[in-house]
């Protein structure tokens, strides 16, 4: 795909405009989080064994001429409650807008029945309360809306107009379709129903119905000139609307996060403690798979003290990226490859 401005068409999916490769955007944004933290873990360890083993000299010998049990899990501890502290005071900054003062709360309730209000008119029908059902819908009305003035300019006199006009609406059907299927069954609380929302290039969309009105002006009638507005109008709407399920999830996601971190700082703290406290050079003797059992036991209870910050990773390798590719709101295309 040509990043070309008079390109009117583009790639029904995120992956496809961004060029990206399938395995990065499954990792970043389809992966499950306790999967990748578990990768993770498991890469931690095996590198673990191998420096330990391919290094010299020997951990073994290491623990009995050192200190280096003491070194490794003493620093650990204090590693663990200062980062848990850190991250869980950084989530409830983050959360602290939720509680306020009764005027603040009324205003945020003020606002959202406004935005419902002013959705309703544009449906002509109730607002659905499920954020899946609500964007699907939100997408639902923008191809009844491109339809509407896929027919009327379908009666212009300006093959051009009618061309790119034809180009535009199948391509907008094409990214509706995809964004519809991965809405169906999307629950709130995992991401696919953001992720589903950051398919749909609306920004994108709204440029070109201006570029075209701007364009065309001297060939469009009252009614067409219309249509586009309502058009442009439905697709204005999906970006706040958007943007605030993408609030709702990153809050969502950071509650999740404080109670995952806090779950796995306390079995760390006491695998920590253990070490520092009853490991020593001679507590584990033998060889299991021709590895020194001392190295297992290391190298795996090291890997247990890091599970807090591998789960905090593995979350912002997915908050980061969505962060980023929505900075923007309207039709702004910050992005080179999707531009």
């Amino acid at each position: 795909m040509s990043n070309n401005e008079s390109d009117i068409g583009t790639a029904n999916t995120m992956r496809g405009r961004s060029e990206e490769s399938r395995l990065k955007i499954w990792v970043l944004f389809r992966m499950n989080r306790f999967l990748l933290t578990g990768l993770l873990a498991l890469l931690v360890f095996l590198s673990f064994l191998v420096f330990s083993l391919t290094l010299n000299p020997s951990l073994p010998s290491e623990i009995k001429s050192t200190d280096t049990i003491e070194t490794i899990f003493s620093a650990m501890i204090g590693v663990i409650v200062t980062g848990t502290t850190l991250v869980v005071t950084i989530s409830q900054l983050v959360l602290s807008e939720e509680n306020g003062p009764l005027g603040d709360q009324r205003k945020r309730m003020s606002d959202a029945m406004d935005f419902r209000t002013y959705t309703k008119d544009l449906f002509n029908s109730v607002v659905p309360a499920d954020p899946s059902k609500f964007l699907g819908q939100l997408v639902n009305e923008t191809e009844r809306r491109a339809e509407v003035l896929d027919r009327l300019i379908g009666e212009s006199d300006d093959e051009e107009l009618i061309r790119q006009v034809s180009e535009f609406v199948d391509s907008l059907h094409g990214n509706a379709k995809e964004v519809q299927d991965e809405l169906e069954g999307s629950q709130f609380g995992t991401f696919d129903v953001l992720f589903s929302a950051l398919n749909f290039n609306y920004g994108w969309k709204i440029y070109q119905v201006e570029r075209m009105v701007d364009e065309f002006a001297d060939s469009l009638s009252d009614n067409q000139q219309l249509a586009f507005d309502d058009l442009e109008t439905a697709l204005a709407m999906f970006g706040p609307a958007r943007e605030h399920i993408k609030t709702l999830y990153f809050q969502w996601a950071l509650v999740n996060l404080s109670q995952y971190i806090l779950y796995a700082a306390i079995p760390a703290l006491i695998v920590s403690g253990g070490m520092l406290t009853f490991v020593g050079a001679e507590t584990f003797s033998g060889t299991f798979l021709s590895i020194p059992i001392i190295t297992w036991v290391v190298s795996g209870a090291f890997t247990v003290t890091l599970i807090p910050f591998l789960l905090f990773t593995s979350y912002i390798l997915r908050i980061a990226p969505v962060a980023k590719r929505t900075l923007a709101i309207g039709p702004l295309i910050l992005r080179e490859s999707q531009r």
